[in-house]
């Protein structure tokens, strides 16, 4: 288990290592390092290959993802709808384009999130783009591409606010919390 990779970089022995060392610098570099490999790079390709639908998939996925570390949950099991009220929410307190859906978010949570992993269409009168403004509250209009863009900036952001807090903050505690989580997701279940 401590050779599993939570990153192509760190390891569960290495992530515990950072830990022990208390290395904020180091370690909100791997949660940069962990999200972009999984949520991010793989969007950044050829752009005639990529699809709207797709970007919001895995954009949905990263929202629950990272409210798990903000939050220090376990898992986001019966707390989803909880998850994209809180990212939206504090995305229109920290002044996020994305902020904008905090209006929407309950219509977004059922109409995108819930419809597009569990149907693999929108529902509601919602679409997906990847061209135009970013949200067209009128016609229920998202631009995928740039909904994942301003979510790597919020991603950037959190990893920021790590570098700069106390290891004994609210962001730090949280974050270990999710990675205990983590690493024992890890183990196998013969352990």
């Amino acid at each position: 288990m401590e050779h599993t990779k939570l990153s192509s970089t760190v390891t569960v022995a290495k992530y515990r290592q950072l830990e022990a060392e208390k290395d904020r610098t180091k370690i909100a570099d791997f949660i940069l390092q962990r999200f972009t490999e999984r949520y991010i790079r793989p969007l950044r390709g050829d752009s005639t290959r990529k699809h709207g639908f797709c970007t919001m998939a895995i954009s949905c996925l990263m929202i629950e993802a990272l409210e798990s570390f903000w939050n220090g949950w376990p898992d986001t099991e019966r707390r989803s709808r909880e998850a994209f009220r809180s990212f939206f929410k504090r995305c229109s307190e920290k002044n996020s384009p994305l902020g904008v859906f905090a209006e929407h978010v309950e219509d977004f949570y059922r109409s995108v999130r819930c419809a597009i992993l569990h149907q693999a269409e929108t529902t509601n009168g919602w679409c997906i783009r990847r061209e135009g403004s970013l949200f067209d509250p009128g016609t229920k209009t998202i631009n995928a591409t740039l909904f994942h863009n301003e979510l790597e900036k919020v991603l950037r952001a959190y990893c920021s606010i790590l570098k700069q807090s106390d290891w004994d903050s609210e962001e730090w505690q949280n974050l270990r919390k999710k990675m205990q989580a983590v690493i024992e997701n890890c183990r196998p279940p013969s352990e």
